[in-house]
């Protein structure tokens, strides 16, 4: 699995393998010329100590980036591919993880210096992988090398923290990272377009002076943007569905069953075959309110604790984000229900193109959860780790009984924690004013994300949710 090494020995090209790479040559099939830039700067950086943990769904490449790295640094003068290792850990135990490290070392013993750059896959399959590699860092030379490990799985993130960031980063630049579906900006830069990509805007600014520039810039692409993010509420962020969807004009039902296999897998794989399709289904027709576990475990023929582990599993898989009832204070409330977003569009579209006689996703449904993912992860890329630990986007009730979906929430800046700004998600063409007048009342303030509205002459402005989804990035 380290076939640079044979061109080491033989002084051959370190990068020929890259032709032959599986991973590589799939990606080709389905190639837009799309790249997630998660690892760029450790592709660059001196070789040294450093550790990264970074995580996200299964089928968004993660593997394929670890392959662009590793292919960047077989390429580097200044580093022999010896000093490269790659493992796949998906089916190790801790015992095997050592033993990996200690096998790597030796077989890597014609490098010509001890640095060396450690990459695994997955390694959030291994149950203890935390405490282990907090081991080997502490009480070996491996806490002196460039290492990487990826995994599909949030769960333990905590953990990570406690046992790998206390020293054991070493000098890695924001060692904890995520490596998502594309967001709206990247889908529309990855099928080409000539609308124009503004600035991103920090959520805290988002009726700023530059904010409103910004959007006055992308008045006249309205039409174009409305058409552009419903084909992205179709397609999602996952490279092969942007990729089919963009020349086909439909994510292929293979790649769709790919995706329901996996959330099988990793929710409840003894249960029937159509659970998943029928879960997302349920999920996201009450994806714009609070979710009544009871209820919708009933619907769906499950216990109670049975739907919320489930639930907290496809969480825990980079496929769900939680947005819980917060007070003023951005804080969550005790004891009242969450709603839940699907965090990516196409998952939504698992129940109506599997399972015959489920409904279409609505559009509506779709925008205000794409709005809240993206506005969850522009607050995780200001303060890492808030995504996998649930602290990011919230919803509020008013004293009327009425709900603001994305209530302003802390957010970390070098001048101090600032408060986003609401966003009321209204995918409406028309009537938006009468829609404003609860973020008005509550706050005298706030976005109306509509369909195709642009009105800014109000304390409460009216932005199409594509051109919103743009300024967060």
């Amino acid at each position: 699995m380290n076939p640079w090494w044979r061109a080491a020995a033989t002084d051959g090209d370190p990068t020929l393998w890259t032709s032959q790479d599986r991973s590589l040559r799939e990606r080709a099939r389905y190639d837009l010329g799309y790249r997630a830039t998660t690892l760029d700067d450790i592709a660059t950086a001196p070789v040294g100590n450093g550790l990264y943990v970074v995580r996200g769904p299964r089928r968004v490449g993660k593997s394929v980036a670890l392959k662009d790295l590793i292919a960047a640094l077989c390429s580097r003068h200044d580093l022999s591919p010896w000093q490269v290792i790659y493992a796949p850990g998906d089916t190790f135990t801790t015992r095997e993880l050592r033993r990996t490290v200690a096998l790597g070392t030796d077989l890597t013993r014609a490098a010509p210096d001890a640095r060396r750059v450690w990459v695994f896959d997955e390694i959030t399959s291994i149950v203890g992988w935390t405490s282990e590699v907090k081991s080997l860092r502490d009480n070996s030379n491996f806490g002196e090398q460039t290492v990487v490990l990826t995994g599909s799985s949030a769960a333990y993130a905590e953990e990570a923290v406690r046992d790998l960031g206390a020293g054991r980063t070493g000098g890695a630049r924001t060692p904890f990272r995520l490596l998502l579906p594309m967001s709206f900006r990247d889908h529309l830069a990855s099928i080409g377009t000539d609308v124009p990509l503004p600035p991103v805007t920090d959520p805290a600014d988002l009726q700023s002076a530059d904010a409103a520039e910004a959007i006055r810039t992308l008045e006249p692409f309205t039409e174009d943007l409305d058409l552009a993010w419903q084909r992205y509420l179709e397609a999602g962020g996952f490279p092969r569905a942007v990729t089919e969807h963009h020349r086909e004009g439909m994510t292929s039902a293979e790649f769709l069953t790919d995706l329901a296999a996996w959330l099988s897998a990793d929710i409840d794989p003894a249960a029937p075959r159509d659970s998943v399709p029928l879960l997302i289904a349920e999920l996201h027709s009450r994806g714009s309110s609070p979710l009544n576990i009871r209820d919708t475990a009933n619907r769906l023929g499950l216990g109670r604790d049975a739907l919320t582990s489930r639930l907290n599993r496809l969480v825990a898989t980079f496929a769900a984000i939680w947005c819980p009832q917060v007070g003023d204070s951005g804080r969550r409330v005790a004891g009242a229900q969450a709603k839940l977003y699907l965090a990516d569009p196409i998952l939504a579209w698992l129940g109506s193109r599997l399972r015959p006689g489920l409904s279409q996703p609505d559009f509506s449904t779709l925008s205000e959860a794409a709005l809240g993912t993206a506005v969850a992860r522009a607050l995780d890329a200001a303060s890492p780790g808030r995504l996998t630990n649930a602290d990011t986007i919230g919803y509020v009730r008013t004293g009327a009984g009425n709900e603001v979906d994305l209530a302003p929430v802390p957010v970390a800046s070098p001048c101090g924690d600032r408060w986003t700004v609401p966003v009321e998600s209204k995918w409406v063409p028309s009537g938006w004013r009468s829609e404003s007048r609860v973020l008005e009342a509550k706050y005298g303030r706030g976005v109306l994300a509509t369909k195709n509205i642009t009105d800014l002459s109000s304390s409460v402005w009216a932005v199409p949710a594509p051109v919103l989804a743009l300024l967060l990035g």
